[in-house]
């Protein structure tokens, strides 16, 4: 555990142990509520213009603690089940077959995976899921890459900021005048049919969470897995082979890539003691979840390394305690079904560059690659 500087100069414990931070993360006298416990923001100490006030400021079950947490997570919980996802299955295989024959006809057998494979796959099964209109998807996408983008000014933050408003807005003021049984469609039913369930800022903000969050984690997921295999080619073998099945292949990949490097934030509620070090009450909290995936404590001296062979590959990278994901199930079916579609359909595909070239996206909180070239027939 280690105080960190963010951008804007707010500054966090920045907690790297995964047993450390299972405990915070589990722990009551923890919040994700700014408004009620993180010092610097009610005294006004945090810039108006902060690049990640989005981060904090929504109000949704990503930033409410005790009694509000559990409504809003019982409203989600009630309407994103692992059946809703599970029926997606077949959208899933469909969307999967349909990216493969766009990659088979890239000119020159060379094609960047992040952009034409990882990407439009869970982008398009979160757009179907909350029933987004094809015009609106390209400017959400953007808004999106634009929220984890933490090397935005402060005036590019909040301008993308606005738009996302706007976007999500459109699409409530959309669903109002044309119902369907998709996602958005049941939580707005949520916020009409009883208006104190959930409030219309909260409407919105749940949807800025589960639409951002609910396809960036897939997108790098698929990243990180993809690279892990053509970086490995001894561990990538096994899989081949069949003598190790793709399911360690995500979990190890989940455990040594975390798709969320690092989440903001959580605050004391209370002074913590963390083995021997005090958070004092008020004070912001950062979960490194990429770090804890690779705690040697836990995995040992080759912890840094990838082993789909690995006994434990325990992660915290769908969260632990009240705030885990609830679209895990989600995530892992996609992983699940467009891996082994993707290298049974190109088995000798290679990177295209150098693995020292691939360059990471501008974030300290998206884990992935800007491009991911490769070239498919190698």
């Amino acid at each position: 555990m280690t105080p960190v500087e963010l951008p804007g100069g707010v500054t966090a414990w920045a907690v790297t142990g995964q047993e450390q931070l299972k405990r915070l993360l589990a722990d009551p006298m923890v919040s994700k509520n700014p408004n009620l416990h993180w010092a610097d923001w009610i005294n006004g100490e945090v810039p108006p213009d902060w690049p990640l006030a989005l981060w904090v400021s929504v109000q949704n079950m990503f930033t409410a603690y005790g009694d509000e947490h559990r409504r809003l997570r019982t409203i989600i919980s009630r309407a994103f089940t692992p059946r809703r996802s599970e029926a997606l299955r077949p959208a899933v295989e469909q969307i999967t077959r349909d990216l493969l024959e766009g990659l088979a006809a890239a000119p020159g057998g060379r094609a960047d995976l992040r952009e034409e494979f990882a990407y439009p796959l869970p982008i398009e099964v979160i757009c179907r899921l909350f029933g987004v209109p094809d015009a609106s998807r390209p400017s959400l996408r953007r808004c999106v890459d634009g929220v984890f983008n933490t090397a935005l000014t402060p005036e590019e933050s909040l301008a993308n900021q606005q738009e996302m408003y706007a976007i999500l807005q459109d699409l409530v003021e959309f669903r109002r005048r044309e119902p369907a049984d998709d996602l958005a469609g049941v939580l707005i039913s949520a916020r009409d049919d009883d208006g104190s369930r959930l409030s219309e800022a909260e409407l919105v903000d749940t949807l800025i969470l589960m639409i951002s969050a609910g396809h960036e984690t897939t997108v790098n997921l698929l990243d990180q897995a993809i690279t892990a295999m053509l970086t490995h080619p001894e561990q990538y073998a096994l899989v081949r082979s069949g003598a190790v099945p793709w399911d360690e292949v995500i979990e190890e990949t989940l455990r040594w890539q975390a798709p969320v490097a690092n989440l903001p934030l959580r605050y004391a509620v209370e002074d913590i003691d963390v083995d021997g070090v005090t958070i004092r009450k008020g004070e912001a909290i950062l979960a490194a979840y990429a770090a804890a995936g690779r705690d040697r404590a836990l995995h040992g001296d080759d912890a840094d390394l990838f082993d789909i062979t690995r006994a434990d590959k325990e992660h915290v990278s769908f969260g632990y305690g009240v705030h885990f994901c609830v679209g895990k199930h989600l995530a892992r079916m996609e992983a699940e079904i467009s891996l082994p579609a993707l290298f049974g359909r190109f088995p000798d595909m290679a990177l295209a560059v150098d693995p020292a070239e691939l360059r990471p996206v501008e974030s300290f909180i998206s884990n992935g690659h800007r491009e991911l070239p490769v070239e498919l027939n190698s």
